[in-house]
């Protein structure tokens, strides 16, 4: 009998079942996962983030699990068939697979050429000729003429005894288990080129003929030779590694053949029935097991790789959304173009919007003097600071360009930053953009989102579907449904992480806040536009709709910034503001003057503020955050210099040592953008001096790194790239072609 489900997960987990009765109450109850993370620490034992998504996640899974067993059950046991050994198995299978193996040959299906020759009373043929090998089958066969039936001779006889063994032997759930396993072990996955798709399906020319197990299959490969499937450029099967030299295999039957045949007691031993019953036991792998296996073989290789593909997108989102922010500065944002001209748009500290334009400094119109003096203009006139340059189509003309203001302008103490603007095309033309900007061109609004995610990424983020921002390794081909699961949880886990002011946060931010809806944060905003800035987290219980409980959730994850209580800009629960009153009343000290005083909140005694509801690790973290109120716990914002002269492609070398961003890791590396429009690929094997398992664990999206260029495949446009500067250069030597950024998103 397996173990309840807390068991079970706590196991998975490594942590005590207590733990775990504790977090699935709060889940339950309709707790998030942020406030249980961060509140709730002493019911959970301070369960992280991490450990309580992967604790839901599983909870879901087995609660599926629980309710399909239990419909198996119940239809076994309607059928009459369910025997004491059978339901045992039942409740003793720890995956669904296993229960569907069990429940396989119970399950209702439509009528099969088995069950037709079981009406037409051929079973006991089969039985006895399985049974008794010394029977001859043509001989046996002539009993069991049924013409009526479609059975009018010994032919169609032996053909349905043999169905009816087909049958059943594939549907035995321990045979099942024995060959799913030798399969797992001993597959490859093996793909070649459709003929006539060469020329075609180039981006694909590394997998024309390749093989590799399934069983050690990265994400990224078994996603690329499953893309090329879908696209008709590539086959793709399953096969046994003993078939790859068919010339080497001897005469006889193959590995997965000899267990089914021992399982049912087959031998050849030159009896009239010895052939009848190997060609049976043939065509069930064949027909029946193999085709079977490998479909679900294909299918649980192809859920492993895109639960490692989400996995990776969500990593690099959380990167990206917890970027450092530059913070609330007059910024300029410009939205680079050729034909079309550059967009641009002033923003002021909070990100409202002060002032557009567009300028033509690029061909056909080559207005370069103009653009000069409308950047210098729109510069003075509003005090910009930061200026951030959208690293599309023209970015490095841009670039120039704005440089090129900074020297004539040296008054003006510009900085210029270029920023990654995937999904600011997407949210230009969303709806929330049309109503925050009705009046203004679609472009425009690009050059707004431009200027804001160099202000707060996080912010500005949030207002675009994560999946748009195309930080993944083949995010089109994984489950979109399950992506866009997995990035929600990221994007509310980065937001509840930094927290929000109330008083400026959009709604989609809000939104993204523990507890609230779209409904409750338009509420919000509505209530602020109406009554003005909260002056306090009470006031939010004056907003419509928002209770008890979800002041609960939500009410720590809100910031108050200079109102009428100073703990509400903080990070610390109102539920646990007289933990703070105790504390102020022993120190003698005004909370105005105890917040940020290190020396003295140190010396705090932690252990003299524990009651019956609030233990040490809440009361530890509630001096941390006195200590350091309302800290944002990104880091420190830096920017990164691409070289002068190397604009495109043809102008890198091999050698060259550049400055770039990172802007997407993968399983198998890390792409860099380095400023020409082409990001270079980092192979995991480069990344570092020692052995690298997990890139993630060395680079992460946004950072800055140092990188050396090995080669340059001008043709494929693909760009190796190295951080271990003491690599040689592969230019002109054999080198595995790794995949370039767009082919992997």
């Amino acid at each position: 009998m397996l173990a309840p489900i807390e068991h079970r997960i706590a196991v998975e987990l490594g942590v005590r079942p207590a733990q775990v009765i504790a977090a699935i109450a709060l889940l339950d109850e309709g707790a998030t996962v942020p406030f249980i993370a961060r509140y709730r620490k002493e019911a959970t034992g301070e369960l992280d983030d991490t450990r309580l998504r992967n604790l839901e996640e599983r909870l879901t899974y087995l609660r599926e699990l629980e309710e399909r067993r239990a419909a198996i059950l119940a239809s076994i046991h309607e059928q009459g068939k369910l025997t004491p050994e059978l339901r045992a198995g039942i409740e003793d299978a720890e995956t669904k697979q296993r229960l569907e193996d069990l429940y396989l040959p119970y399950r209702q299906k439509r009528r099969t050429k088995a069950q037709i020759a079981r009406e037409a009373g051929i079973e006991p043929l089969a039985l006895a000729l399985l049974g008794d090998p010394n029977l001859t089958p043509e001989q046996e066969a002539e009993r069991f003429l049924n013409a009526d039936a479609g059975f009018g001779d010994s032919k169609a006889v032996l053909d349905g005894a043999r169905q009816i063994l087909m049958e059943t032997f594939a549907e035995d759930a321990e045979l099942l288990g024995q060959l799913r396993e030798y399969l797992k072990e001993h597959g490859l996955l093996r793909s070649t080129v459709v003929e006539g798709k060469e020329s075609e399906g180039a981006k694909f020319r590394d997998w024309f003929d390749f093989a590799e197990p399934i069983a050690v299959m990265p994400s990224h490969r078994a996603l690329a030779l499953l893309r090329g499937r879908n696209e008709g450029v590539l086959n793709v099967a399953l096969v046994l590694d003993s078939e790859l030299e068919a010339e080497k295999i001897l005469p006889g039957p193959g590995p997965c053949e000899q267990r089914i045949a021992v399982r049912f007691g087959i031998r050849n031993q030159n009896r009239p029935a010895d052939k009848w019953l190997q060609d049976t036991v043939r065509w069930t792998w064949k027909v029946k097991i193999h085709t079977h296996l490998e479909l679900e073989l294909m299918n649980e290789l192809r859920e492993r790789a895109e639960e490692e593909a989400i996995r990776i997108f969500g990593k690099n989102l959380k990167d990206l959304l917890l970027a450092a922010p530059a913070g609330q500065h007059v910024t300029m944002g410009i939205d680079p173009g050729i034909r079309t001209g550059c967009k641009i748009a002033v923003v002021d500290a909070t990100g409202k919007l002060l002032a557009t334009a567009t300028i033509f400094p690029h061909e056909p119109r080559n207005d370069w003097a103009g653009a000069l003096a409308t950047i210098a203009r729109l510069a003075a006139q509003h005090g910009v600071s930061l200026v951030a340059i959208g690293n599309g189509t023209a970015s490095r003309e841009t670039d120039k360009l704005v440089q090129d203001v900074m020297k004539r302008y040296p008054e003006a103490r510009l900085q210029k930053i270029v920023v990654s603007e995937a999904g600011a095309s997407v949210y230009s033309a969303s709806e929330l953009a049309a109503r925050e900007f009705p009046d203004l061109d679609v472009s425009i609004r690009g050059a707004v989102s431009i200027a804001r995610r160099l202000q707060d990424p996080l912010a500005e983020l949030v207002k675009i579907e994560p999946k748009s921002i195309g930080v993944g390794q083949y995010q089109h081909d994984v489950s979109q449904t399950r992506l866009a699961r997995s990035l929600d949880a990221v994007v509310e886990d980065c937001v509840n992480a930094v927290g929000v002011d109330v008083n400026t946060a959009s709604v989609p931010l809000l939104t993204r806040i523990s507890g609230l809806n779209a409904g409750l944060a338009a509420n919000i905003v509505g209530y602020r536009d109406a009554n003005g800035a909260f002056r306090s987290r009470e006031d939010l219980r004056k907003v419509p709709r928002l209770g008890d409980k979800t002041f609960e959730q939500a009410a720590a994850f809100l910031r108050v910034p200079n109102g009428d209580n100073p703990l509400d800009a903080s990070s610390v629960h109102p539920e646990a503001y007289p933990v703070v009153e105790r504390i102020i009343v022993d120190l003698k000290r005004p909370i105005k003057e105890l917040l940020g005083d290190s020396r003295v909140l140190k010396a705090v005694n932690a252990s003299n503020y524990i009651d019956e509801r609030f233990g040490l690790p809440t009361v530890q973290d509630i001096l941390k955050e006195l200590e350091k109120p309302g800290r944002d716990p990104r880091p420190e914002f830096k920017t990164a210099n691409f070289a002068d002269g190397v604009e495109e492609v043809k102008d890198l070398r091999p050698g060259m040592i550049l400055e770039g961003v990172v802007t997407n890791v993968a399983a198998f590396g890390a792409f860099v953008d380095i400023g020409v429009h082409q990001d270079g690929l980092v192979h995991v094997s480069a990344l570092a001096n020692t052995f690298v398992k997990d890139p993630h664990t060395v680079v992460k999206a946004g950072q800055i790194v140092k990188v050396k260029v090995l080669e340059v495949d001008l043709q494929r446009q693909r760009i190796a790239l190295t951080m271990r500067m003491g690599d040689e250069p592969t230019q002109g030597k054999r080198h595995d072609a790794a995949p370039d950024r767009k082919s992997v998103v």
